[in-house]
């Protein structure tokens, strides 16, 4: 294998010196130019193919801004230099031509061919046509395109293995473990010991149970009931105590921070632990004792919290319940009902009145429904539904966040669990969600407007939460209420890690954490181990670097969020595709520069209609009032507004679905035409289908509908897969706050 030569720097031209300068990350298109998105700002920065001085997606760069944006048009800049190459691969197929290799790419977010050492990639065990993650090493000025090596062979198009790792290969995410990381968790001893029981209190007496999904094989949270003389109810939330077994400095520990979070593929759990770990060690399995760290609460019959205590406890759990067989004991409570089925109606009591009083608090409820996709033994889709959450669900999520806010607030006060946080308090992760976006809920205001609703200004949070509550509960059942819930979700801020406690926003709960899940989130791991410590009254940790370690676990939670989706939308383009041509109803799920999304009614799949394959009209695009507008007609497309559509193309491989709105014939139909940042509205271009050069090339873009692109000066390379249509659980429940 051939040693990858060091990329030079590019150098700065003198002109950028005069610029204003930003740092960012790339977001690259198949057209070859890129935006480079600046945190902390909501506008990009377009960067003409010609500019980029060969930086690629994923590039952190340093990109002066030469025209601001303003009167219709976007910020455009160029890269003045290549701060740090990504190291997240490529996926393309492979392809040799004598003594040469290349990795043909066909992705939204790569043009370019990657050159490869041939020997290097038939060692690697690479054939013609198969699929292979390549990394990018170096992209000089003199050089045609980028030179990169092979660093996983994925399989032959097609085959589901292949497809679900090309998706974690695209994320740079594993899918099997390192032997040393298994041999270090073999290690670890399954038996439980006397001096293991030292100083935990003994729960293997009283009725514990787990509820999870049908299909779950990991448990990582139990809960208990105990009915006091007193007429309260003594409830335990028992979790995993997966700090006892996974220590700082092991290999494992090393392995799961990395990874940060499982991922949850359509078809397959990617762990972040070894199964040892994950599935027997830690799961808090049927009739067998486990270690675990609880919270125990005293609670009243109207659902007032007595008392709290946190510590080490050990279990034993007596049934192991999915959320069907518990929900059946609610909607029918038997006349005389067993232990175990009294528990679930006690537990069911109280958790509605925890979730009323959390709603009038300010919680905000998106009621969007989830849909999941059933596939067969091959990993073919068969059915797409949705899932809905019922009151045995409920009943979890309630547990849990009860558990998480007292372990967050415990910390927070020094102990005193009084709901004033200390000027001083400790170092702590928690779980933090920011208040919305007020100029996007206005703008959402002026929008419910048009449909004669009044929302109330939002000035602060409490008031933007009971706006957007009463909004939504007053749309509910209407056409209008999917965009309603669409546009607010667009105005929150994301949830994240962090050592600066600002509250959660969306659960209106001033002290919040993740404490339930450590088989499957490290953030909840370094909970664990941070309330262990200051249970013994030990000193606060380094404020710094538990802050640098909630910023990499919020990101690559980001990161296996994107990897589930792009699954999920792989499966449902794998299940449309026998659809083309067929046509459905749906409602218009989003509109922009570039086309519209419509969202069919039964299975809730979204595809795109292209501005320009709308013929009746020469349709423009209203921000403001989130709308298309006919200019001869004035005919309106809003979101929510109900349309027909027939399915155009089912692109595997980009993973996009094309639709062809299905609209009345007219005698003079005019071409469509976007407007966009290169011209201002109303202008129009002499170009034929009333698109300059920088326009087609945006729309085609982001309108993601693929197309073999050809770099400036970079061949592109024939190929054929020989196939056809290659030219592509998370727990449901509601733990996830």
């Amino acid at each position: 294998m051939k040693k990858n030569k060091k990329e030079k720097k590019p150098r700065n031209t003198v002109r950028s010196k005069s610029l204003p300068e930003f740092t960012g990350k790339v977001q690259m298109t198949r057209e070859g130019f890129i935006f480079v998105v600046i945190e902390g700002q909501d506008e990009d920065v377009f960067v003409k193919a010609a500019k980029t001085r060969h930086a690629l997606n994923g590039d952190i760069v340093r990109v002066a801004v030469s025209r601001h944006s303003g009167a219709g048009k976007r910020r455009e800049g160029e890269v003045v230099e290549i701060l740090e190459r990504s190291k997240a691969p490529f996926v393309g197929f492979m392809h040799f031509v004598g003594a040469q290799a290349w990795v043909l790419m066909q992705s939204k977010s790569m043009p370019y061919d990657i050159e490869v050492d041939a020997e290097q990639a038939r060692s690697a065990g690479a054939q013609q046509g198969m699929k292979v993650a390549v990394v990018v090493d170096r992209w000089e000025r003199r050089d045609l395109g980028p030179r990169g090596h092979i660093v996983d062979v994925l399989g032959m198009p097609g085959e589901n293995e292949t497809e679900m790792h090309a998706i974690l290969a695209e994320f740079n995410l594993p899918y099997r473990f390192s032997s040393e990381v298994e041999k270090a968790a073999d290690k670890i001893s399954e038996e439980i010991t006397p001096a293991d029981l030292k100083g935990r209190k003994d729960f293997r007496d009283v009725l514990t149970f787990t509820i999870d999904p049908s299909d779950a094989k990991d448990f990582d949270d139990a809960l208990s009931l105990r009915k006091l003389q007193n007429g309260n109810y003594e409830v335990g939330v028992h979790i995993a105590d997966v700090s006892y077994y996974v220590k700082p400095g092991t290999a494992v520990d090393a392995e799961a921070r990395d990874r940060g979070t499982s991922v949850y593929l359509v078809d397959r759990t990617v762990p972040m632990l070894p199964e040892k770990l994950c599935n027997k060690l830690c799961s808090l399995r049927q009739d067998e004792d486990k270690l675990t760290f609880s919270a125990v609460f005293e609670i009243g019959p109207k659902g007032a919290v007595k008392s709290r205590w946190i510590g080490r406890t050990v279990i034993r759990s007596n049934s192991r319940m999915d959320y069907e067989q518990a929900q059946a004991v609610i909607d029918n409570p038997p006349a005389d009902p067993t232990e175990l089925e009294d528990a679930i109606l006690i537990l069911d009591r109280l958790a509605r009145i925890f979730r009323e009083a959390r709603f009038k608090s300010g919680a905000i409820n998106f009621d969007r429904p989830e849909m999941k996709v059933e596939v067969d033994d091959t990993g073919k889709p068969v059915r797409v539904y949705q899932k809905i959450a019922r009151e045995s669900n409920n009943l979890i999520e309630e547990f849990m966040l009860l558990a998480n806010r007292t372990v967050a607030e415990y910390v927070a006060t020094g102990g005193r669990l009084n709901g004033v946080e200390m000027k001083n308090a400790k170092t702590f992760v928690y779980r933090i969600h920011d208040e919305p976006n007020y100029e996007k809920l206005e703008g959402l205001r002026g929008f419910a407007a048009g449909f004669g609703y009044k929302m109330k200004e939002a000035t602060s949070g409490a008031g933007a939460a009971s706006s957007l509550r009463e909004l939504l509960s007053s749309s509910v059942g209407k056409p209008e209420h999917g965009a309603f819930e669409n546009i607010a979700l667009r105005s929150m801020a994301k949830a994240v890690y962090s050592t600066e406690n600002i509250g959660h926003y969306g659960l209106a709960f001033r002290f919040y954490t993740h404490f339930t899940s450590p088989i499957r989130r490290y953030p909840d791991l370094m909970v664990h181990r941070l309330l262990t410590r200051y249970l013994a009254n030990g000193d606060s940790v380094d404020k710094g670097k538990f802050e640098a370690e909630c910023q990499y676990a919020s990101m690559r939670e980001q990161v296996a969020a994107d990897a589930e989706r792009t699954s999920v939308k792989y499966k449902l383009v794998e299940f449309m595709q026998d659809k083309v041509g067929m046509e459905f109803d749906g409602a218009v799920s989003g509109v922009t520069e570039w086309g519209m999304y419509v969202e069919l009614d039964e299975t809730h799949i979204e595809g795109m209609v292209a501005l320009r394959e709308m013929r009746s009209d020469f349709f423009e695009f209203d921000e403001k009032r989130y709308r298309l507008v006919g200019r001869r007609t004035r005919k309106e497309y809003r979101l929510g507004d109900r349309v027909r559509i027939r399915v155009a193309a089912a692109n595997l491989e980009q993973r996009l679905l094309d639709f062809e709105l299905i609209e009345p014939e007219t005698a003079d139909q005019a071409s469509s035409v976007i407007s966009t940042g290169a011209k201002r509205s109303g202008e129009i271009s002499s170009d034929p289908d009333g698109l300059d050069d920088d326009q087609r090339a945006l729309e085609d873009a982001t309108q993601e509908r693929y197309r073999s692109p050809l770099p400036r000066g970079h061949k592109k390379l024939s190929f054929r897969s020989g196939r056809t249509s290659h030219s592509g659980h998370r727990r449901s429940g509601g733990k996830k706050k």
